[in-house]
This record gives C-alpha cells, sequence and structure tokens, in this order.
C-alpha cells in the first residue's frame, strides 16, 4: 500500500551487498546495481530496492514517482573522522601536527567556550557536510561539553544519524582548554542525555594519549566498560614527533598503541585515526580486538604526515576506514577523500579501486563503526540516507562520462572528477536535506 508517507524515487542504483574485494572487477554478490531501478522510502525507512519494471506493476495506479533517471543515487557517504570545531581553520598554511595544534587548532577551539558561535559552526558544519553528500560521521567537538550540546541539538533537528563527543584534555594544552576533573563528569551527563537519544549516539574522546593524562584515559575507559554501546575515537601514530612525545610520556609503556591497551579503550566500537606509523604487531592487535583505524588521506598530504599503508592493514585484518579529518584535511567531499587515496596508494604501489572506494565510504565505513545495521546500503528496513548523483554536473564530467564504456569507467571518473557540484540532492532519515542550486 501506498501512504502519504511514502516516497518513490526511479534512478540509476548502486549499494554493496558486502566487500566487493581487491580485484580490478567486484567479487560476485557484492555490487548491488540497478540500470533503472526503484528507491521506495516508507517514512525514514527504505521499504523496497529494485529493477523498476519488477515493482512498477504493484504500485497503484498514478502513484507519483520522482523520475531521475539521468541521476545515479548510492547511499550516502560516511565520514569516520572529522572535527567540526577545526571548519574554520581549513587551509591555514604550512605546519605539520604538533605546530598545527599550538598554532591552529588550540586558538581555534577556545573560541567554542561561546555557546552563540558553538551553534552558528553546528549548523554551517552540518550544511557543508550535507553539501558534500556525507549523511553521517563520528565527529570531535571541543572540550567543552557546550560545543557538543550545541552539535547535537542541530543533529537532532535534521534528524541525523550521528556519533559526537566531547574532547577530553588535562595537560599539554592552553589553560582554557582544559577540562580536569569535569571532564569525565560532564562527558558522563552528556551519554545521559544524548547517547540512544533518536539517531544519535556518544564517542568517549581523549584527543590523544599526549593531552591526557594515565587517570583521565583510565577514566575514560571505565564509561567504555560500564556502556559496551559507546563508541571510542582518538588519534595515534599520525606523526614521528608525536610518537617521540608519546614515548617520553609513557616511558613504561611499550608502544604507542599499548597506552590506549593499558586504558582498556582498544575494542570493536574505537576508532583510531590514522595509524601511519604502526608495526605490524600493532596492526594485528588492533585486528585481534576489532578496532579500525580511519584512513585521512587528504590530512596526511597537507601536514606531510607519510603514507598510510592499505596493503598491510589488509595483510594483518586490521580494518580501516575513509575520513576527511577536517579542518587538517582540505575537502569534505567523499570524492575529494577518496581521490587523495587513490593518489597516495599510487605512491606506494597500493592503488585503490572505485569499487574498493565507493563500497568503503558506504557500507565499509557503516560496518566499522557497527552502524550497518542502520546505514550504509540500499535496503530494505535500512534507513532512508541516500544521494542523489549528478554524473554529468560539469562540462569535464559531462565530457569524460561520454567516453566511459562501463560502469567501472564511470565510478573511476567521478571518483577523481567529481565535487559538491556532483551531488544533486542529499537524503537523510528520508527527508530531502539539501537540494543543489540550479
Amino acid at each position: 500500500m501506498i501512504s502519504s508517507t511514502d516516497t518513490l524515487i526511479r534512478a540509476e542504483l548502486i549499494s554493496f551487498a558486502r566487500d566487493p574485494g581487491n580485484g580490478d572487477t567486484p567479487q560476485p554478490g557484492s555490487l548491488e546495481h540497478y540500470g533503472d531501478g526503484l528507491l521506495w522510502l516508507k517514512g525514514q525507512h527504505i521499504h523496497a530496492v529494485g529493477h523498476f519494471s519488477e515493482i512498477a506493476p504493484s504500485l497503484p495506479e498514478g502513484s507519483h514517482v520522482l523520475d531521475y533517471r539521468d541521476k545515479l543515487i548510492m547511499p550516502g557517504f560516511i565520514d569516520t573522522h572529522v572535527h567540526y570545531v577545526q571548519l574554520d581553520i581549513m587551509a591555514s598554511y604550512g605546519r605539520q601536527l604538533l605546530d598545527w595544534l599550538n598554532d591552529y587548532t588550540f586558538p581555534e577551539e577556545c573560541r567554542f567556550a561561546n555557546h552563540a558561535h558553538a551553534e552558528a559552526l553546528s549548523n554551517a558544519f552540518l550544511d557543508e557536510m550535507l553539501r558534500a553528500g556525507t549523511t553521517s560521521a563520528q565527529v570531535f567537538g571541543s572540550s567543552h561539553p557546550g560545543s557538543v550540546d550545541a552539535f547535537f541539538t542541530a543533529c537532532q533537528k535534521r534528524q541525523l544519524r550521528m556519533l559526537v563527543g566531547k574532547v577530553l584534555m588535562d595537560r599539554n594544552g592552553p589553560e582554557a582548554l582544559m577540562d580536569g576533573a569535569s571532564g569525565i563528569a560532564d562527558s558522563e551527563r552528556l551519554i545521559g542525555d544524548w547517547h540512544g537519544n533518536g539517531r544519535l549516539g556518544y564517542s568517549v574522546t581523549p584527543r590523544f594519549a599526549p593531552t591526557s593524562t594515565k587517570t583521565q584515559m583510565d577514566a575514560a575507559g571505565a564509561l567504555l566498560r560500564n556502556d559496551s554501546s559507546l563508541w571510542l575515537q582518538t588519534h595515534l601514530a599520525e606523526n614521528s614527533g608525536e610518537l617521540d612525545w608519546v614515548a617520553e610520556l609513557f616511558p613504561g609503556s611499550r608502544d604507542y598503541l599499548a597506552v590506549y591497551e593499558e586504558a582498556g579503550l582498544v575494542g570493536p566500537r574505537s576508532t583510531f585515526a590514522h595509524g601511519i606509523h604502526l608495526t605490524n604487531g600493532m596492526r594485528q592487535r588492533l585486528a585481534d580486538r576489532g578496532a579500525n583505524v580511519a584512513f585521512c588521506p587528504s590530512s596526511n598530504l597537507f601536514l606531510g604526515s607519510g603514507l598510510f599503508d592499505r596493503e598491510a592493514a589488509d595483510q594483518t585484518g586490521m580494518a580501516f576506514t575513509f575520513a576527511s579529518d577536517i579542518g587538517a584535511g582540505t575537502d569534505l567531499s567523499g570524492f575529494a577523500t577518496l581521490k587523495a587515496a587513490y593518489q597516495l596508494g599510487q605512491l606506494g604501489g597500493q592503488p585503490l579501486t572505485a569499487w574498493q572506494g565507493f563500497y568503503g565510504l558506504t557500507l565499509g565505513n557503516a560496518k566499522a563503526l557497527s552502524l550497518d545495521s542502520y546505514i550504509g546500503r540500499l535496503a530494505p528496513t535500512l534507513e532512508a540516507d541516500f544521494i542523489v548523483i549528478d554524473t554529468r554536473a560539469t562540462p569535464l564530467l559531462s565530457r569524460r562520462a561520454s567516453h566511459c564504456t562501463t560502469l567501472g569507467e564511470r565510478l573511476f571518473a567521478l571518483m577523481m572528477l567529481a565535487d559538491d557540484r556532483a551531488i544533486y540532492e542529499t537524503w537523510a532519515g528520508g527527508q530531502c536535506q539539501h537540494r543543489r542550486d540550479l
């Protein structure tokens, strides 16, 4: 039956049922592609997906169908590591990680003590995120609990599925950002107010080992032990200078990862941003605990941090995800993230296929965040988070598309040439949240 809350969209549909593998063509059964498909929404969820010719006969006569046959629909992109509070310092010139923090990040984040500022930036960030086709993300606030309240409130109004956390830091930063004894208590209050509230989830968020004492990290681990439905996000092994600093601060720990292991922060809902300078032993330990590393290619290039080794991750079974890492990242667009990932992969002899890239930004990232029962795929019962892509959005894209003879070529061209102009619409929770200006 069709009701007033149903939406019917006719378009080309692409989704993944599982990992397509590393080959030039996707593994059998991994790709779901309908050249002339129908996406049927009931409220916030997907009711049916399939070939238009097979579903259309079951529709009542005169049913209104949005005709997007010249467009491509995919699940919404998912960003596993991003700092909304750093939106305004994107494209700040010329620093590596530790200088970047001191010169740009810390002064900027001090501004989020002002709740009105946090509200304004929350909405500005979400506008840009949706414009880029990202429907879900795992997000760092600042160390001010109000920055997280503001962001959760903005997400709630838009009915977005988001993971967010207040930064924990009680040393090695400006006094205005130190949370001391209140950090854990503030986190507990935020968890009580927001975790599991609608489509929202809480990520416990120590910034990284150098800015949290062992006492604070142990307390963060206790939060995770008390509630296994929480997430954890932090940074790991991004920069060689950072590794040296951690070794000085934690001389009793065998390596950087062990600092987090000893605090109980490494588990199946843990995301460690970057993971560039890891040994295979560390990768294996992450794999054994089900944690994932957020691969942030544009940020790694911008800060000169190094080359993430996807092949080593695969060989050890360590899960990795794709992320923008704004503000050191240079673009919120998932297309830009995949483009940078391909370019970095080429330098290491590990080129990224379009199949791997788009699977990673959708179902792959959802699986790593334990969200695949809600998002990441165009499938019945899942939440209706998806993007409508104009594959001819620019003259150059249109020209390139006219020379593509296979689906793989078309997707690769999108990965390399598309930007936010290719996002015609972004839908989240069954509602169109962004429509490109025509």
